[in-house]
């Protein structure tokens, strides 16, 4: 049994403990946030607590806080030599405290917290420091049912920055899609399916092969027409610039 202490009450720590006390060789003790309030519904399910001085002895010990305050957190952290880490894509595993065993379980995935997770659509990255600390880790991620991969720092910096574009970008561009049909009463509704179509694709081809539409084209007219239909600057902006890439990816020539 691997016992464990959760530190911070966001996204993941949330889904992290919602996974680990379904898992049965899993033992979540205790579970600190600096404010009881966001973690006290789950007070029947786990020892809650908002004192870091108070940490129970446990064999890991996940930091799912704020990027900006992890340093801060582990340095907090009453016991020395024990394995500690953070669930972070962009911060080293050496801004965790040296007296600490370091390592990084990184979901690559976007979670949010009231909505449901299947952790089998949920890759664990994985980062240690000492090789001992492996095994340990992968046995968390595999009792929640995630796939898991090893990768180094740099890799992990850059999964992260992906990540961004290929989720965080592409929500602003559906919600720029929804805000273009408001204004004329069409249906977003319409767009779901080729919403998922679009994403089925890239697991089927790459991106590069999966892409269509004027920009690929050349289709110079309907570039306009479409830019002519756009009022608001930024999205004109934002229509130029993709337009600009995809063309330059496709070997044609700018606008």
């Amino acid at each position: 049994m691997i016992s464990v202490v959760i530190l911070g009450a966001g996204n993941v720590a949330t889904h992290f403990f919602k996974g680990f006390e379904k898992a049965k060789d899993i033992s979540v003790i205790q579970w600190y946030n600096r404010s009881l309030a966001a973690i006290k519904p789950y007070a029947n399910a786990v020892e809650i607590t908002d004192d870091i001085s108070a940490l129970k002895a446990a064999d890991v010990y996940i930091l799912a806080v704020s990027d900006d305050v992890i340093a801060e957190v582990s340095h907090q952290i009453p016991f020395d030599d024990k394995l500690v880490v953070h669930t972070s894509g962009s911060v080293s595993v050496y801004d965790l405290d040296k007296k600490h065993k370091r390592g990084v379980l990184y979901p690559l995935q976007s979670l949010s917290k009231n909505s449901d997770v299947d952790f089998a659509n949920v890759p664990i990255c994985i980062e240690t420091i000492d090789k001992k600390s492996y095994p340990v880790l992968k046995h968390l991620a595999r009792s929640l049912g995630s796939p898991t991969k090893r990768i180094n720092s740099d890799q992990r910096r850059v999964l992260h920055l992906a990540a961004v574009f290929v989720n965080n970008f592409t929500n602003q561009l559906y919600r720029i899609g929804h805000e273009i049909t408001e204004h004329e009463g069409a249906e977003f509704d319409l767009l779901k399916p080729l919403i998922l179509e679009t994403a089925k694709k890239v697991q089927e081809m790459s991106p590069y092969k999966a892409q269509t539409g004027p920009a690929k084209r050349n289709d110079k007219k309907t570039i306009k027409k479409h830019l002519k239909l756009l009022e608001n600057e930024q999205h004109k902006a934002i229509y130029k610039l993709l337009t600009e890439s995809i063309i330059q990816t496709h070997g044609r020539k700018k606008l």
